[in-house]
């Protein structure tokens, strides 16, 4: 039995129109990989080309719709903007945006300046809100949709060694609920989901050492790694019909960490 058939399949998917910042590489590019075996057209924003093009290399043949990727960088807004109108122009209106781009570098306290934090903002943070600007008023017209914000558990623990972007991470669901309250009028549901220690190709070349596994493992009521894939499952979920009645929620998918 192929993988994919122990899971769930999304009628409600199928042909949708579906934005992920960030989807070129770890949760985000395994995220356009489950929605676009869903059947859904999924489009995609990054900076790192050559991955993106290598994702869509691999799943060409494997989907009813080839992903599109765009480059852009989520920094600068009105390249932010034109650059997702230019995917509704070949796409169709938005229907699911999933705001997952971010940056996890580590810095100290006493390192930290005004440029550095404004620059942490606008990479983990600024941006969600402006793809939501962008996306509303298609989503409005068509009669709804769904937007998936990606915080962490991060500001739960509370994580060290990186505040700004801790900071970031609990504004992203302050800025959920704010918008589940703003939009539900137009049948527009938001919801948050918070990741805790997942095994990206990221973290496993940079920080996943065999003392880090040891904690996660020592933390986690689940004692076995956590995928990507586990992350975009609940994504789908929250994307499709199945979850019409879910709003102004946050979903943590860590194990049992907190």
């Amino acid at each position: 039995m192929d993988a994919h058939e122990e899971f769930a399949h999304y009628p409600s998917l199928r042909d949708r129109v579906v934005l992920i910042t960030g989807g070129a590489t770890g949760i985000g590019a395994t995220m356009v990989e489950q929605f676009a075996l869903q059947g859904s057209k999924v489009g995609f924003v990054d900076l790192a080309a050559n991955d993106a093009q290598e994702l869509i290399e691999r799943l060409k043949g494997q989907c009813a719709h080839t992903p599109l990727f765009l480059s852009c960088d989520l920094t600068d807004i009105p390249a932010l903007r034109t650059t997702l109108a230019e995917m509704e122009g070949r796409l169709g209106t938005v229907r699911i945006l999933v705001n997952n781009a971010a940056n996890d570098d580590r810095h100290e306290l006493s390192d930290v300046t005004p440029e550095y934090w404004d620059n942490r903002m606008a990479i983990n943070l600024r941006h969600h809100f402006f793809a939501i600007q962008s996306v509303v008023p298609g989503m409005r017209a068509a009669g709804g949709g769904s937007i998936i914000n990606m915080s962490s558990i991060a500001w739960m623990i509370p994580s060290t060694g990186l505040p700004a972007y801790v900071t970031a991470k609990a504004a992203i669901v302050g800025l959920t609920r704010a918008m589940a309250h703003e939009l539900g009028e137009a049948n527009i549901r938001v919801n948050s989901v918070l990741p805790g220690a997942i095994l990206t190709e990221r973290q496993r070349r940079l920080w996943w050492t065999p003392e880090y596994e040891a904690e996660i493992m020592g933390r986690q009521a689940l004692k076995r790694s956590l995928m990507p894939e586990d992350v975009a499952r609940t994504v789908l979920f929250l994307g499709s019909a199945d979850s019409s009645a879910i709003t102004n929620q946050s979903y943590i998918v860590d194990g049992g960490w907190v």
